[in-house]
């Protein structure tokens, strides 16, 4: 933990993982100055928009953050590389394709790099790469995942054990439990995406962070398994409407477009949920109240000590009776 902390100069081992086209300066900002890491992530954005947010977020903080790429999701690859390196963000996290080609140019511009891996060969290759750091996403993240439907207990020590460098937990972590449990599996620390929108900082439709706020434990599905392109999404008749498409055939085209960030757009920020969806992971049975970041950060750790004293307690006593 002590060693993901030094190496992006953070308080505490918790990353905001990216989120597309719904990304802001004030939820980034506002993970940053609580102790985490923030990130604001590219999506499909044009440059331009993602500079606009990469500045707004240096008014807001001086702490570090970090811009999410998605190689092989965004049309602007090369523009954002070079966009990250003119503005001098200190962490850039690379996910939906290979990162080698880009880590030589980040390194030589003294950026971290975190790769975002799915399975214990794409870590390997991280980090024979040259990542400095993984986040390794099990299937029970938000939005898209990879079809290998890896989960998070099983995917972290499994890799842990095949890398060297840290490795962050990332799908299926809401509070101060999930982060003691990721810690024990062998991960350096946490990386959390629907447990932000959940917050009074997240600028995103009152009706998104209310379904969250009374999710049960079976509230998502998973669009996309017809065209091995997935997405995990809160039950929505816009959801139920593209998984009934799939059943009769909907080309990959029309699902591509139905899946769009445009549809994102008025799910999470209009709060449309006829015709725009809601990313969410299994965590949402979880999210009972809507804090502050900071009270957020502050008691996971709190709530990660106690859990950790306390089962190492229970697990002393056990082993002491006779």
């Amino acid at each position: 933990m002590n060693n993901i902390c030094k190496l992006l100069s953070i308080k505490y081992p918790i990353i905001q993982g990216g989120m597309g086209n719904i990304s802001n300066a004030k939820l980034t900002a506002a993970v940053s100055e609580a102790g985490g890491l923030g990130t604001i992530g590219a999506g499909t954005m044009k440059p331009a928009e993602v500079e606009k947010i990469i500045l707004e977020t240096k008014v807001k903080t001086r702490k570090p953050f970090a811009v999410n790429i998605p190689i092989t999701v965004t049309p602007y690859t090369k523009e954002l590389v070079d966009l990250v390196i003119e503005h001098k963000v200190p962490v850039v996290s690379l996910s939906a394709g290979n990162p080698a080609p880009y880590i030589p140019q980040f390194h030589a511009n003294h950026i971290k790099v975190l790769a975002i891996v799915a399975s214990v060969k794409h870590a390997k290759k991280a980090e024979a790469a040259g990542a400095d750091l993984l986040a390794a996403e099990g299937f029970e993240a938000a939005g898209i995942n990879s079809s290998l439907e890896l989960t998070t207990f099983t995917l972290i020590p499994q890799i842990s054990k095949h890398v060297s460098i840290p490795v962050l937990a990332a799908g299926g972590i809401a509070d101060g439990r999930g982060l003691a449990a990721a810690l024990m599996l062998g991960a350096a620390g946490v990386q959390l995406g629907t447990r932000f929108i959940a917050t009074k900082e997240a600028p995103f439709h009152a009706n998104y962070k209310q379904r969250l706020v009374k999710a049960e434990d079976n509230e998502t599905v998973i669009l996309g398994r017809s065209h091995g392109l997935v997405r995990r999404v809160l039950k929505s008749p816009y959801a139920a409407d593209i998984i009934q498409k799939e059943l009769h055939g909907l080309s990959f085209e029309n699902y591509s477009e139905m899946t769009s960030e445009t549809y994102h757009i008025k799910g999470a920020i209009e709060g449309n949920q006829e015709n725009g969806f809601m990313n969410s992971g299994q965590i949402a049975g979880l999210i009972e109240d809507i804090p502050s970041v900071k009270e957020l950060l502050d008691g996971m750790m709190e709530e990660a000590r106690s859990v950790m004293e306390e089962r190492l307690n229970v697990l002393q006593s056990q082993l002491s009776y006779k």
